[in-house]
């Protein structure tokens, strides 16, 4: 079994709900699941949207990488997730941040996930479940990489619960 951990974000609807629901349902894939704190922050990259809700999962999966990213799809699509474009509004966004210490890049994956590193919203969750994590690809632990976020990459408003 591989150590996972993945980011959750959602802004529309009911998002702790969502959020809770898409849990339980990756738990039919993921064992072990450890939740972060919610964190309720500002939208990044289209900002003219709802603040979203945050959080990081870890756990253990026997799938493989591809394996897991076609779960969260199908989870994403049984919480009801609707693609509407870039960056937009969001009842589920689940990403895979860390599978192992691996690192992968295919046409619809990339592990670590490209811009984790950059989002407090995912690196704060994070460093709550353990903040000794080190990024295989930077080296660096979660903390270290949190600790290095300019101001203008900080997005989280408060933690919520």
């Amino acid at each position: 079994m591989t150590t996972i951990y993945l980011a959750l974000g959602s802004n529309v609807g009911d998002p702790a709900l969502y959020i809770m629901k898409a849990i339980d349902l990756l738990g039919t894939v993921v064992h072990n699941i450890r939740r972060a704190p919610l964190y309720a922050s500002k939208a990044v990259g289209f900002t003219d949207q709802a603040d979203f809700l945050n959080t990081a999962i870890s756990g253990k999966t026997e799938l493989s990488p591809q394996a897991l990213l076609q779960a969260i799809n199908n989870v994403e699509q049984q919480v009801g997730r609707v693609k509407r474009f870039r960056w937009g509004p969001r009842e589920i966004d689940i990403d895979i941040i860390f599978y192992g210490n691996q690192l992968l890049e295919t046409d619809s994956l990339i592990i670590p996930h490209p811009s984790f590193q950059e989002r407090d919203f995912v690196l704060r969750p994070l460093v709550d479940l353990d903040s000794k994590i080190i990024d295989p690809a930077s080296h660096k632990t979660l903390k270290q990489l949190l600790d290095s976020l300019n101001a203008s990459q900080l997005s989280i408003i408060n933690k919520v619960r």
